[in-house]
């Protein structure tokens, strides 16, 4: 299991548990919808919330070729989050780069916040954006095409 897939999964457990606590205290009408609330939420801070990660070298050669940027996230970032659902649909042009699946991914992070890996860091045309406003990211996938 990669590191993007613990907390939810912590999630998934507690919430079980919890559950589990419930019924067993004759409250199953209440653990149902507690249930459902711990698998939404691991759900959302899975990497199944973002478009398919490729690595940081693919994402680079694609966005020199098409202009549109290089999006460096985790799972569990409260800010890759806020910027992955307020692109909505727009989300699938950018290159997204899982900086806990790709070394590479997480070097160039690292370049370019003075050894932090501060995310989301977006890259447009080589310069690098750390936690960008999300109306700015739109923008840039606009210009892009």
């Amino acid at each position: 299991m990669t590191r993007g897939w613990i907390f939810p999964m912590v999630l998934v457990v507690c919430g079980s548990l919890l559950a589990t606590l419930l019924v067993v205290q004759g409250s199953a009408a209440a653990a149902a919808p507690l249930l459902v609330l711990f698998v939404l939420l691991a759900g959302v801070h899975s990497p199944l919330a973002f478009p398919r990660s490729i690595g940081a070298e693919e994402a680079r050669r694609r966005s020199a070729l098409d202009g549109r940027p290089v999006v460096y996230w985790r799972a569990g970032c409260t800010y890759c989050l806020r910027l992955r659902f307020r692109l909505g649909r727009g989300a699938r042009r950018a290159h997204w780069v899982d900086i806990w699946r790709d070394p590479a991914g997480a070097a160039a992070v690292r370049a370019a916040n003075n050894g932090d890996e501060t995310v989301p860091t977006v890259v447009v045309a080589g310069r690098p954006h750390v936690n960008p406003d999300p109306a700015w990211v739109r923008a840039q996938l606009d210009r892009s095409g």
